[in-house]
């Protein structure tokens, strides 16, 4: 029973290790990283070299060898393949790992409080980083983008909800970008106390036609809920629907999900400006898209 119960907790123990391992050998080797070379049950092959700038190491007993690129596993597999050729060795084990990283510059840019490079010398958790930029700012999309030096595009959401953003997050690399791009916006428009121009930044990335129209102060005593107007763009120009934002308000009719740039236009009770025509509106749009609300 010992020995089930040991089994288990070693195999639990190896499985918790595993994500981490795994996302630890996702950083390459560069130009300047000091690199630390041992061989198991050989202590005097021990060796502490820095990378050159044409990405090769000079190694005791094999020469050089190219690393720049790789993983501290496959670099380890080359300098074992070179032991093996040079007949150093007939079955090396040999391990690699970077002590120093040359590049310790991290960039964050875009929808963030103070956009910029920002040192660091292992990977880090990716909110640690956005931390070190001032955190998200009010319009920036909760869709991040983590760009490696390989050219890998990681993508990484910014949740609201501590436990969900803390339980998916991920690792950013030393030579690392990462992109916050601009929430998506919407644009209510007509008889609400604040009309304008909405992001899209709630912690779903979701926003329903109620929840835009209540961001914009609810709409105004004198307006008409009954005959409100979705307006979307497409390619071949507005397409209108009639939302009936009073049956919403009292549970008689779904909400409606909006999409980016769409309008909500909510009339005044005043006769002549219930026919202002969904062109007219669409137009009205681009003055408020330079005052955007968040």
């Amino acid at each position: 029973m010992r020995k089930k119960n040991l089994a288990a907790t070693c195999f639990l123990i190896s499985a918790l290790a595993l994500p981490a391992f795994s996302q630890q050998e996702s950083l390459l080797i560069g130009s300047g990283d000091l690199i630390q070379v041992d061989v198991m049950d050989t202590p005097e092959m021990e060796q502490q070299v820095r990378v050159t700038d044409d990405g090769t190491v000079p190694l005791a007993y094999i020469g050089t060898v190219k690393v720049a690129g790789q993983t501290p596993a496959n670099a380890a597999g080359m300098i074992e393949r070179a032991l093996i050729a040079k007949n150093v060795m007939r079955h090396p084990e040999v391990t690699v790992k970077i002590q120093e990283y040359a590049t310790q510059d991290v960039s964050v840019l875009g929808q963030v409080r103070t956009p910029g490079t920002y040192s660091i010398t292992t990977p880090q958790p990716i909110l640690k980083v956005l931390s070190l930029a001032g955190g998200l700012a009010d319009a920036a999309d909760r869709h991040i983008m983590i760009k490696r030096q390989n050219g890998e595009q990681l993508p990484y959401f910014v949740s609201n909800d501590s436990d969900e953003a803390l339980a998916h997050e991920v690792l950013v690399h030393p030579g690392d970008t990462i992109l916050v791009a601009r929430a998506p916006m919407v644009y209510i428009m007509g008889d609400v106390n604040r009309p304008g121009a909405y992001t899209i930044a709630t912690n779903d990335a979701r926003l329903s036609v109620m929840q835009a129209v209540a961001m914009a102060g609810s709409a105004a005593k004198t307006s008409i809920p009954s005959h409100v107007r979705l307006i979307r763009k497409t390619d071949n120009g507005p397409v209108e629907k009639d939302v009936r934002l009073d049956a919403i308000q009292k549970g008689k009719q779904a909400d409606v999900m909006l999409q980016a740039n769409d309008i909500v236009y909510v009339p005044f009770s005043w006769l002549k400006n219930v026919a202002v025509n969904s062109a007219s509106i669409a137009a009205s749009t681009a003055g408020a898209a330079v005052y955007v609300v968040h």
